[in-house]
C-alpha cells in the first residue's frame, strides 16, 4: 500500500467550488482508497491506494469530483516518501522567514519544469525561486500576490501548477506520517 497526497487546485477558494471535506474524504473512500484524511478545509486529501486499486488515482479523483460532487478541478499527486523530500530539498527553507510567504509550487509534469528553467537564472531581488525535482520553490517576503517571481511562474505555467505554502506542506507531510 502506498500513501499519497492529492492536491486539489481551487476547491474551497471562493464560492464556486466549495466541497465539505467530509465529501470529498467520501467520495475518495468511494473510489477505493483508505485511512482517507484531509487537512481542514483545504481541498488537500492523504490517502492509502491499495495494489488492488487500478489506474492512476489523479484522474480518477478528478472524475469523481466531477461525477460524485459536480465541480471540477485539477488534481495533482505526490507520493508521501516525495513529499518528504520536498521539505528535505527545499534550498529556501530558512530559520525565521514567515512560512506563509514561501511557497511550493507542485507541477503538473515534468514538460512544466522546462518552462520554468529560463526563469532560474534571473535575478529576483530580495525574492527567492529553485527548482526541484517536481516542484518549484518561491520566496515572497513582500507577500504572494504582488510577488514578481509568482506572476513570472504564472505566465508560463498557466493551469500547469498548484502552490500550498510552506506552514501547510509540513502539516500534509505531518498527517501524510499518520497510521490509523
Amino acid at each position: 500500500m502506498t500513501t499519497f497526497l492529492a492536491l486539489l487546485r481551487g476547491i474551497n477558494v471562493g464560492k464556486a467550488k466549495r466541497v465539505a471535506m467530509a465529501d470529498l474524504r467520501a467520495m475518495v473512500e468511494g473510489l477505493g482508497y483508505r485511512d482517507v484524511r484531509t487537512l481542514l478545509n483545504s481541498g488537500n486529501v492523504v490517502f492509502d491506494a491499495p495494489a488492488s486499486v487500478r489506474g492512476a488515482p489523479g484522474p480518477r479523483i478528478e472524475a469523481g469530483l466531477t461525477d460524485v460532487l459536480g465541480v471540477s478541478a485539477r488534481v495533482t499527486v505526490v507520493a508521501a516518501k516525495d513529499l518528504v523530500t520536498v521539505v528535505d530539498e527545499n534550498p529556501l527553507a530558512k530559520a525565521g522567514r514567515d512560512p506563509s510567504r514561501l511557497l511550493v509550487g507542485f507541477l503538473a509534469s515534468a514538460a512544466e519544469r522546462k518552462k520554468l528553467e529560463p526563469l532560474a537564472n534571473q535575478p529576483w531581488g530580495k525574492e527567492g525561486f529553485a527548482l526541484g525535482k517536481g516542484v518549484v520553490y518561491t520566496w515572497c517576503p513582500d507577500g504572494v500576490l504582488e510577488s514578481a517571481v509568482n506572476k513570472a511562474i504564472a505566465r508560463s505555467l498557466k493551469d500547469g501548477i498548484t502552490s500550498r505554502n510552506w506552514a501547510t506542506v509540513i502539516k500534509l507531510v505531518d498527517l501524510a506520517s499518520q497510521a490509523d
